[in-house]
């Protein structure tokens, strides 16, 4: 937004110079304070200062919807007079403010001498010039013996919009973990990949281990949750299943030693987002249903985490020979 202003002479003893008016806020219908600034100042007794709004820079008809009657008159920040707090500010008038002191006082410099008011609705026009008269008296009537002057212009300016989205983003990959890695307190036995869980040949003497990386990151302002299932049991070619562990995702518990019969797995996040938060937690498992099951939370937006899934599976002396398989799904799902 930008304000811009001109000094035009008027008919009076002496014109001020590099003189301006500033709107705190220039948009049409805003209320606002303007801060009048001059320099070439006359350094003789003043008795009025007398500021007139208008739409023309001789006439009095004050610009359109434009209210100065709830103005205030800002003795804190304002200079052109020694003690502006002595002052009796006048502003019964429309478009109109006066300055008396009965007894005369010499600005206090010739130079940067302000005016300050605030609380000034706007007129409601943009683009078109209007125009403030500032005249100093030496005399209380504000007429009579003028000393100084000057004409300036002014503009109400709308305000621009600006807009701008940003689309919302989610990464979420699933990444190989290589054998004899750290899995929430077990240790991996086989290599993973990005797309497979190969856990190989497995024996009742020992339970296998293999464990996936899944790093996420979201703009979404509460988070994430990854969740965990499988289409089944791991199953053979002949329809046979391998058990899961006996742990839940609500309460999961202690993996079976070897041995026993049983899958299932374990998260290293340790604050979940629903439940017990801590209940992976040591090195608990829980069984793989065909629902989602959280395994990781994100509570806000995130640039990069990553969580380490492990899985694992024991057979026992009864389980039936074959090639078991199932499919795993992790899910990723922001929270906006």
């Amino acid at each position: 937004m930008a304000t811009i202003f001109a000094t035009v002479g008027s008919g009076h003893a002496a014109s001020l110079s590099t003189a301006s008016v500033a709107l705190s806020d220039p948009r049409p219908t805003q209320i606002a304070g303007y801060n009048f600034t001059a320099s070439n100042v006359s350094l003789t007794p003043i008795k009025c200062i007398k500021a007139v709004f208008a739409d023309t820079s001789v006439g009095t008809t004050v610009p359109l919807n434009m209210t100065t009657t709830s103005a205030s008159f800002d003795t804190a920040t304002s200079n052109y007079m020694p003690t502006p707090a002595a002052w009796t500010f006048g502003k019964a008038t429309n478009g109109t403010f006066t300055l008396v002191d009965a007894t005369g006082e010499t600005p206090a410099s010739a130079t940067a001498r302000k005016l300050n008011f605030t609380g000034i609705t706007n007129g409601s026009t943009p683009d078109t010039s209007y125009f403030l008269r500032v005249t100093t008296f030496n005399n209380t009537d504000c007429a009579t013996s003028p000393v100084d002057n000057v004409t300036i212009d002014y503009i109400f300016t709308n305000g621009s919009t600006l807009t701008l989205s940003v689309d919302p983003t989610l990464t979420f990959t699933v990444n190989a973990v290589a054998s004899g890695q750290n899995c929430n307190g077990s240790t991996s036995t086989q290599a993973s990949f990005a797309t497979s869980i190969p856990f190989g040949s497995v024996t009742p003497a020992t339970n296998q281990i293999v464990c996936q990386d899944l790093t996420a990151s979201t703009n979404a302002s509460n988070g994430y949750t990854i969740y965990t299932r499988y289409t089944s049991k791991p199953t053979n070619a002949i329809g046979q299943t391998i058990a899961d562990t006996t742990g839940t995702n609500a309460a999961p518990t202690a993996f079976p030693a070897a041995g026993t019969e049983a899958y299932g797995y374990t998260t290293s996040d340790a604050t979940l987002g629903t439940g017990t938060a801590g209940r992976f937690v040591g090195g608990n498992w829980g069984a793989e249903t065909t629902s989602n099951s959280e395994i990781a939370y994100e509570p806000a937006g995130d640039l990069s985490t990553t969580y380490r899934i492990g899985h694992q599976v024991g057979v026992s002396l009864t389980t039936r020979p074959g090639t078991y398989t199932t499919t795993i799904i992790y899910t990723c799902t922001p929270i906006y």
